[in-house]
């Protein structure tokens, strides 16, 4: 089965997390397993971006969901090392600064979208103007609520705009997470990500909760789906993202557009006699090389007969 099936959110009922396996790396037993096909499906990334940055008639949005050390920057440095850098952009959505605030929730947003051709990948992402705001308190029900009309409304635009998006949660359980935590604070070049702050926001873990499902249900729809990624383990996550993206451009059916040049009359301005050229030296090499070993036989031959002559005597 297609992973862009296997874990993309379903209709029917609100999404229960709790249900969903954050360990689970289907038939791989190990990293080593898994790697021929990690492999493949990069090369196959690299492909289909160029052919879309080529094309030019498309764009692709990748938005990164989750908790506190889901891995949205691991996923980051594996999409962009599959892909060609030039044709990607990377945004990330912290607290608003004061100028974004004096707008509406969804202009940095907006404006972060990828032009035709372009791959963006979201950080974090506008979702996070109905989740930590909910958790946090920083707005009321009444506001919060409404922003997933807003932001589906959103996406539809960008959508029938040609631009295709897919979305991420990166599912990790809270045992996951605390080891994670550990292992920052015992590597020294890793303690800049950690904080007082990512400990004390375990105690809102249920929140947290309630405010993902919430988004996984309200907001997913044919034209921006979300996909629910086990996260445990790194390894499955990237090979998971890695095949759901080349699944959706694959399914995108894009070309390679035709020549603004006339590509026949440029081969016999410019290459033409270079190729003739070519063909005469090749030829004149040829007769070189053939006159040489003539002229080897010739002196053997005459070697023979001088030494045939010397015997006869």
């Amino acid at each position: 089965m297609k992973y862009s099936k296997r874990f993309r959110v379903g209709p029917g009922p609100m999404v229960d997390l709790a249900k969903i396996d954050a360990g689970f790396k289907d038939k791989y037993e190990s990293p080593v397993h898994a790697m021929p096909e990690l492999e493949a499906y990069n090369q196959r990334l690299r492909e289909l971006q160029y052919l879309m940055y080529a094309e030019g008639e498309r764009s692709l949005l990748i938005c990164l969901q989750g908790r506190d050390a889901a891995g949205k920057d691991g996923t980051i440095n594996h999409l962009l090392g599959a892909m060609n850098p030039q044709g990607c952009t990377v945004t990330g959505f912290k607290f608003p600064s004061k100028e974004e605030a004096a707008h509406d929730f969804l202009w940095r947003a907006h404006k972060a979208t990828p032009r035709k051709g372009q791959v963006a990948i979201f950080n974090r992402s506008h979702y996070e103007d109905a989740l930590t705001v909910r958790v946090q308190n920083m707005v009321p029900k009444e506001i919060w609520s409404k922003r997933f009309a807003h932001i589906n409304n959103f996406e539809k635009l960008l959508y029938d705009n040609g631009t295709h998006i897919v979305k991420f949660y990166l599912h990790i359980d809270a045992e996951e997470e605390l080891k994670r935590f550990k292992t920052r604070v015992q590597d020294p070049t890793h303690h800049w990500k950690i904080s007082e702050r990512d400990y004390q926001a375990r105690s809102f873990w249920d929140a947290y909760t309630d405010a993902f499902e919430d988004v996984l249900s309200e907001c997913n729809t044919e034209y921006a789906p979300w996909f629910i990624i086990p996260s445990n383990h790194e390894w499955f996550r990237n090979l998971a993202i890695s095949r759901i993206v080349a699944e959706k451009l694959d399914s995108l059916n894009m070309h390679f557009p035709e020549p603004t040049a006339d590509i026949n009359e440029i081969m016999r301005k410019y290459h033409a006699s270079v190729e003739g050229e070519e063909r005469r030296v090749g030829k004149t090499d040829k007769n070189n090389e053939k006159s040489k070993k003539n002229k080897k036989n010739k002196k053997v031959t005459k070697n023979k007969k001088k030494q045939g002559l010397v015997e006869a005597a």
